[in-house]
């Protein structure tokens, strides 16, 4: 929770006393995309209030509040939500269905001896967490003082466009296509994050549609792949992997052209914070802001030196290798994290 972005509100003497939070306390969402997610409050400001799409929950002495917020993260509360949530277009949950929650409850001092395990396995997901937020700002630190400012420092004739420096730029496929469950990966708008692909929560093609698709819809490594509609329209991710996937329109391809610039300094450009909101200002105020391939092509790019760009791209490589050995290390966890959570909650911990 960042207290520091949450937002502050007037409220009478008798709304502060009915709706203010303390610790120990478990807020719920209850209704829309978030239904049933939950959040334990650790530590909090004097005088806060909970808002009104929030359930608060207060535990009496019967039950331990992080034992009981390790459960609302497991399969068996999920199930329990989901058969409880009202409303096909805006499922949701209420006090009444929370009440009628199962939850093994074994003697007090058992439940935090489970939550101290629990919260000390959770604490190590959460450092490998932040160990790989630690290499990004790494990454774009390094640029800055390498290339400096690209936006302050740029001189007119170390300045090109896009086009001059991609040998291609295009959308993914347009026509609809139906999704299976094993396949080639389709990555939309969602899957592109800031500096990787997510090809873990995505839909799939099969081998024959793929084929169908023309090459514009096929990344190779060392392409851009660039978000174009929306909020998160600007986000950009570099290709590594030689495995096939295909892309939808909601996503822009980027080629560069090998020959004046290099593409992991072109990637880093682009995620530098000034440059994305460059992009985030194209059609500003639009209905549905849209980023034009046009107007992607005319945007300024500085071209130093291919050697000291070389010399970026092998941090580039360096950290991404740091980052690939922090994942697995994430994944074991995750796999750690899972197991014991289940034996808690079974009786077998």
């Amino acid at each position: 929770m960042n207290w520091e972005t949450v937002p502050w509100c007037e409220c009478s003497e008798k709304e502060l006393k009915s709706s203010r939070v303390r610790c120990g306390d478990i807020v719920f969402a209850r209704t829309g995309a978030t239904t049933g997610k939950s959040y334990l409050i650790k530590e909090c400001p004097e005088d806060t209030v909970f808002a009104s799409y929030l359930i608060r929950v207060r535990l009496d002495q019967k039950a331990d509040p992080c034992y009981v917020s390790h459960f609302f993260q497991t399969e068996d509360y999920w199930n329990q939500i989901t058969k409880g949530a009202r409303g096909a277009a805006q499922p949701g949950v209420n006090a009444s269905t929370l009440k009628t929650l199962e939850i093994p409850l074994p003697p007090i001092k058992e439940q935090k001896r489970i939550a101290a395990i629990l919260d000390a396995a959770d604490a190590l997901r959460t450092k490998r967490r932040e160990s790989l937020a630690q290499l990004d700002t790494l990454l774009r630190s390094t640029f800055l003082d390498m290339f400096g400012d690209p936006v302050i420092h740029s001189k007119p004739q170390n300045v090109h466009s896009f086009f001059e420096v991609t040998s291609r730029i295009t959308y993914g496929f347009t026509c609809p296509m139906e999704h299976v469950r094993e396949g080639i990966p389709i990555i939309t708008a969602k899957n592109v994050r800031q500096g990787e692909i997510d090809f873990e929560n995505c839909h799939f093609a099969t081998p024959t549609q793929f084929e169908q698709l023309t090459d514009k819809c096929k990344p190779e490594p060392g392409d851009l792949l660039i978000t174009k509609d929306g909020a998160i329209r600007g986000r950009c991710a570099l290709v590594k992997t030689k495995l096939p996937f295909c892309i939808s329109q909601a996503v822009a391809l980027v080629r560069p052209d090998r020959s004046s610039v290099v593409p992991e300094y072109l990637w880093g450009y682009i995620v530098n914070y000034r440059i994305q909101r460059k992009i985030m200002e194209m059609d500003k105020g639009a209905a549905m802001p849209h980023l034009q391939i046009t107007e992607l092509g005319k945007f300024p790019i500085k071209l130093p030196p291919l050697a000291l760009q070389r010399r970026f791209a092998a941090v580039v490589e360096s950290v991404e290798q740091q980052k690939n050995w922090l994942r697995a290390h994430l994944a074991e966890l995750d796999t750690l994290f899972a197991s014991l959570q289940h034996r808690a909650f079974n009786g077998d911990l």
